[in-house]
């Protein structure tokens, strides 16, 4: 990205960032203090990028990740306590071609933030901060939502990713195959279904019926899609299993909720060695 930008391939154009001001964590100049930092790795690197955030983050700094991997704020929260970590997601269908070169498949690109439940007493001391982050996101040709309910937001997005990286990783398919009636989207549907019910255990609610909803938006899709995870399973590479699959089994567990679809799948990926 450095020598050549940042390239990025939409449906209704491509164009070039140059230049691009890229550092790894190592390399980040110690004279600067970001104002924003978006967490955008993976579930299973989270862990790496915790002393990184305590070096470069100043008192002010607002961390905001935008991961698949529900909770992934709160469970940040912990690990720094002195910096102020909200939580996100992303709403983007993407691939890397090559290094520095994104290819996304469709046009959206929205980006959800907000404060958790128990931050709401931040709201007056950085509220302001955030509709200013919500106004830049929007003047880059992202669509920034500021969410009052951040939790329902995230777990929503979560209840799509989730079931559809489960059936996409257990029955080996692309999104196309649950867009036809049968076994594949039966199964889908019981996973969305239980990711509801764990939201109503959890007080969080989507209000809504996300079980349509999300088969709506299966149906929309391109029917050659497959996960990020998929990919990386493919591939031999590390992937977010733990944080999209086995997570929502321990979630039942904690607030009592029967998961039969996510355990039937935790049992065989375990069984495959995932």
């Amino acid at each position: 990205m450095r020598n050549r930008g940042l390239r990025l391939h939409r449906p209704d154009a491509e164009f070039t960032v140059d230049p691009v001001r890229a550092y790894s964590m190592e390399d980040y100049p110690e004279d600067e203090t970001p104002d924003v930092i978006f967490v955008c790795v993976k579930g299973y690197s989270v862990g790496g990028t915790l002393q990184f955030i305590e070096r470069v983050a100043g008192p002010d700094t607002i961390i905001i990740p935008i991961l698949n991997v529900f909770g992934t704020g709160a469970e940040m929260q912990k690990s720094l306590p002195e910096i102020t970590v909200l939580d996100g997601c992303i709403y983007i269908w993407t691939e890397l071609r090559e290094p520095g070169f994104i290819w996304m498949s469709g046009t959206i690109f929205r980006v959800v933030f907000g404060l958790r439940r128990d931050q709401k007493d931040l709201e007056d001391r950085i509220g302001g901060r955030l509709r200013m982050i919500k106004a830049d996101l929007d003047a880059c040709g992202i669509e920034g939502v500021l969410s009052d309910n951040i939790e329902r937001d995230a777990l929503r997005k979560f209840s799509f990713v989730s079931p559809q990286g489960a059936v996409g990783l257990y029955y080996n398919v692309t999104i196309g195959a649950a867009q036809e009636p049968g076994e594949i989207r039966d199964c889908l549907a019981g996973l969305i279904q239980e990711i509801s019910d764990l939201a109503d255990a959890m007080g969080i609610g989507f209000g809504e019926d996300i079980v349509p909803r999300n088969l709506g938006i299966t149906d929309n899709s391109d029917p050659g899609i497959t996960t990020s995870m998929q990919k990386d399973v493919a591939a031999g590479r590390q992937s977010e299993v733990d944080g999209l699959i086995y997570e929502v089994v321990r979630m039942g567990e904690r607030y009592g909720v029967d998961v039969p679809f996510y355990t039937m799948i935790a049992e065989e990926l375990r069984r495959r060695g995932l």
